[in-house]
């Protein structure tokens, strides 16, 4: 039971998640920080990662809120090296910070919509862990896990460019996979399906489109936060010591 304890433990390992306010994001962080990890709580509110954090602190565990509007690259920057001071170093990134300004057909998303669809969701992970990647190279090792979406796999309805910069994402974690894997630094994305989250309450909030949704579900309920929980602890740790370069949906069956 030790050594399958070990496997999963994240003492001494420095965690940073974007987008973790709330939702994914801090369930991802929470888990991370009850592996032993020590984690950088970020997304665009100082006020918001403060709260996350202070709760991760009063449970007796260690984190550190740094605001971060990801679609800014002296944000992104300032995260980092913010990060680095207060913890030496970063062993573990995961990117769910994201966008969506368009729900509707292709036709009405504008050029504005489109940048800033791609800025969040595709050039900010490339950009935040290109500044990983020195510290991760220099402690021997890393794991970056992004979040995308089924929409990455096959496109969702009223979510088209949502879903083509989803895509970009999963062939950018298979680069970097490719890339980085003789520096011991793993990149791997998780495929959320319909998951409860205020990011996706469009979707979940009505009534007869969750109907339908479910309907298809094999697992046939909602998503939760800490359903990508789990996934996200052992792409972090050293039970994934040998997985790079995967994509792991989490949808309750959707994509069968």
């Amino acid at each position: 039971m030790n050594n399958l304890k070990e496997k999963f433990d994240l003492k001494n390992k420095v965690a940073v998640v974007t987008g973790a306010s709330k939702g994914i994001g801090e369930a991802m962080a929470t888990i991370f920080a009850e592996a032993g990890a020590k984690v950088v709580v970020s997304s665009r509110k100082q006020e918001a990662v403060e709260e996350v954090a202070n709760t991760l602190k009063n449970k007796g565990y260690e984190a550190t809120a740094i605001a971060c509007h990801v679609g800014e690259a002296s944000q992104l920057k300032n995260l980092v090296e913010k990060t680095i001071a207060v913890y030496g170093g970063i062993d573990i990134l995961v990117n769910n910070a994201a966008t969506n300004p368009v729900f509707g057909p292709v036709i009405n998303t504008d050029e504005a919509a489109f940048d800033k669809i791609m800025q969040v969701n595709v050039k900010a992970p490339f950009e935040l862990a290109k500044l990983c990647y020195p510290s991760m190279k220099a402690r021997g090792g890393g794991s970056i896990i992004n979040i995308s979406s089924i929409g990455g796999i096959s496109p969702e309805p009223f979510l088209g460019i949502y879903s083509v910069s989803k895509s970009a994402l999963v062939m950018l974690t298979k680069v970097l996979a490719k890339e980085w894997g003789r520096d011991n630094i793993r990149a791997n994305v998780i495929c959320p399906g319909l998951i409860q989250t205020k990011f996706s309450e469009a979707l979940w909030k009505n009534e007869e489109m969750l109907s339908k949704s479910i309907k298809h579900l094999p697992i046939s309920r909602i998503g939760q936060p800490e359903d990508l929980a789990g996934v996200a602890l052992f792409l972090a740790s050293e039970a994934s010591a040998y997985t790079t370069g995967a994509v792991y949906t989490v949808d309750g069956g959707y994509t069968i």
